[in-house]
């Protein structure tokens, strides 16, 4: 349908908290889940949320496969997820490098839960329930904190591991998630 300009951090949208879907037959919801989709695609994102595009429902979409961005993470099915809710499968937390289609150029360290239960719905309405771990479980919490308005540098610990991708990672061809 259409590829969408992503928001950047200082917008003050993408600090709301997003609505939950209540219609799962729109035709409006319908179109957004293409939307999101041509527009992750087009910039080799790992996931997005609809408030990055200027759209404060609870849908979030991720997926990755053969990514070049992410060489040594494993597969995570695309998916559509929709009223999202998490439940922390520990209390084992990991850092990990994050970035975001929203602030681009920078990558941060941020701490995730290392598996988690989630819950929702497709793009059909149909409930949706799994448990995951690593790299998944990451991608989910990153897409979900932007349902509750959260970025991921407000996650990073020690501001000394967030900067400038090419000065963090020099010589490597690592682009915004």
């Amino acid at each position: 349908m259409a590829i969408r300009d992503v928001l950047k951090m200082g917008d003050p949208r993408l600090l709301e908290p997003a609505r939950p879907v209540e219609d799962f037959a729109s035709l409006e919801l319908a179109h957004l889940f293409v939307d999101m989709h041509d527009t992750m695609r087009s910039l080799n994102g790992a996931g997005l949320a609809a408030p990055q595009i200027g759209v404060g429902l609870q849908v979030v979409i991720f997926g990755v496969d053969l990514n070049p961005r992410y060489p040594d993470a494993e597969s995570v099915p695309f998916t559509v997820l929709i009223n999202p809710v998490l439940t922390p499968l520990s209390d084992a937390m990991e850092e990990g490098w994050e970035g975001c289609l929203s602030v681009p150029g920078m990558r941060g360290l941020v701490p995730r839960h290392t598996a988690l239960r989630y819950q929702g719905f497709d793009a059909a309405g149909q409930p949706i329930d799994r448990s995951v771990s690593d790299f998944h479980a990451r991608v989910v919490q990153h897409e979900v904190d932007h349902l509750r308005g959260i970025l991921y540098p407000m996650r990073i610990r020690d501001l000394r591991y967030f900067g400038f991708t090419e000065t963090l990672f020099p010589g490597q061809n690592l682009q915004d998630d």
